[in-house]
């Protein structure tokens, strides 16, 4: 590790950006149309006295990281006060090292204490706890604000520090192994796609509420008001369609439509994404097996199915048999940390979603053990705007994610990143398909300016150490 490099958390402000959502969003039993963002800013201090700053932003997407009968306001309420808790534990922490080590220390050491207490408190009040993937979430803009601010202080990009010049620690640490590892002397670097990609393909979400065929009016702000519409205007290639899992015919009929109007508009693949509503492994056979006896040109788009069962693959995982060897299913919500590769490939799975709202450390050490394990790895959305998008864009672009990255923002908010958009048009709307991410520049997260575009309110929380 170069000398000096080592950074320590002194200072931190916590922001909530309210946005609308002009297209509402179908997700699951829910229909969001507003939203907001936790934003995270983080002070450090180097060895030596000399001092950088680093900016971090999720959607606090309570209805991906906490289905449930309560009120989605009161869940989204819930996860903003233990935002504010975190804040304060950062503060405490005060341990030094770079970010992927402070990162993965935080998520090991206080986290899990943290979560624990405040879910006590709720309980004591005899309400609902918050689940280990909300606090995921909660955590995972004061992460990505370490690794902005960690590059910033090393005078690099902030996927460019993870090697042996500014690590002390190889994988084998961080996966808790010894030096007969084969993670010995191996660090993420080298999992990494290099040089990184600098446009990716996107794939665009068919909602369970999208209207589908042409002739529907436009939508809000002149958006498109149906798929075909929107693959002509966009050019788009890919398309993740979200279906219920409860009615195989509603289901299979809605995959119809879509992958007729796939083919008839040149797309050239297509992921379905449950959030784990299917409950058993027949249900799922028999989806494919009608898609494939009936629907051939749509069977021979199919790219991927995504978390169709519990994402408890502890307590629920089943080995997916033969599931697992016709297509490719892909862990999400199941995948919390990078013991879930080793645990999914042993039941069958053979891809991981990475999402930055599950950390970036947890992101790029999952990565790196699917990558070795030969495990296929998408880059997945929550609907990232605004300066949220910008680390969820880099880490498909140094992941070398399979066929590019979900980013659909630009469908269902795009007026929410217009401060960002004015700098960085290219990475905001999408064209022929893809997204460009050529104006990311300089050091840490690359914002360029992006942090600094929009007047925030005054910090929901502050504080300082000496």
């Amino acid at each position: 590790m170069i000398a000096g490099k080592g950074v320590r958390v002194g200072e931190v402000r916590l922001y909530f950006l309210p946005y609308r959502l002009e297209t509402p969003l179908k997700f699951g039993r829910e229909t969001t149309g507003r939203c907001e963002c936790v934003r995270v800013w983080v002070g450090v201090t180097k060895r030596g006295g000399a001092g950088a700053s680093g900016w971090g932003e999720v959607p606090i997407g309570a209805a991906w990281a906490w289905p449930s009968l309560l009120a989605l306001e009161s869940r989204t309420e819930a996860m903003r006060a233990f935002c504010q808790e975190l804040a304060a534990a950062w503060l405490g922490f005060g341990a030094w090292g770079a970010a992927l080590e402070l990162g993965w220390r935080f998520l090991c050491e206080v986290l899990p204490s943290v979560w624990t207490a405040h879910n006590a408190e709720r309980r004591s009040r005899g309400e609902e706890d918050l689940p280990w993937l909300a606090a995921l979430l909660c955590a995972a803009p004061f992460d990505i604000a370490l690794h902005d601010a960690y590059g910033r202080a090393s005078g690099a990009p902030s996927f460019e520090t993870l090697n042996a010049d500014y690590l002390e620690r190889d994988l084998a640490w961080f996966y808790w192994e010894g030096s007969s590892s084969p993670f010995s002397g191996l660090y993420p670097q080298s999992f990494l796609a290099r040089p990184p990609f600098r446009s990716l393909p996107v794939w665009h979400l068919v909602g369970a509420a999208d209207r589908l065929e042409t002739g529907s009016p436009a939508g809000p702000s002149g958006l498109p008001g149906d798929l075909v519409s929107w693959i002509r205007r966009d050019g788009l290639q890919l398309l993740k369609v979200k279906l219920l899992g409860r009615d195989l015919d509603a289901d299979y009929d809605r995959l119809v439509a879509v992958g007729r109007i796939a083919q008839a508009e040149g797309i050239e693949g297509i992921g379905i994404d449950f959030n784990g509503t299917v409950e058993d492994q027949l249900w799922m056979r028999e989806l494919l097996d009608r898609l494939g006896a009936e629907e051939a040109g749509t069977a021979s788009l199919l790219r991927y199915v995504e978390q169709p069962f519990s994402p408890d693959l502890r307590g629920r995982g089943l080995h997916l048999g033969e599931l697992g060897s016709r297509i490719l299913m892909v862990l999400d919500e199941a995948a919390t940390d990078y013991s879930c590769v080793d645990l999914g490939l042993s039941l069958g799975w053979g891809g991981i979603a990475l999402k930055t709202c599950k950390t970036l450390t947890g992101a790029i050490l999952s990565l790196c053990r699917a990558r070795a394990a030969g495990m296929e790895v998408l880059v997945q959305d929550l609907t990232n705007p605004m300066l949220a998008l910008i680390p969820h864009a880099l880490l498909a672009a140094n992941a070398g994610s399979m066929s590019g990255l979900e980013a659909n923002a630009a469908q269902f908010c795009p007026s929410a990143s217009a401060p960002e958009a004015e700098l960085h048009p290219g990475l905001y709307r999408r064209s022929s398909g893809r997204i460009s991410l050529e104006s990311l520049t300089g050091a840490g997260l690359c914002y360029a300016g992006a942090e600094e575009a929009r007047s925030l309110p005054e910090p929901a929380w502050a504080g300082g150490v000496l």
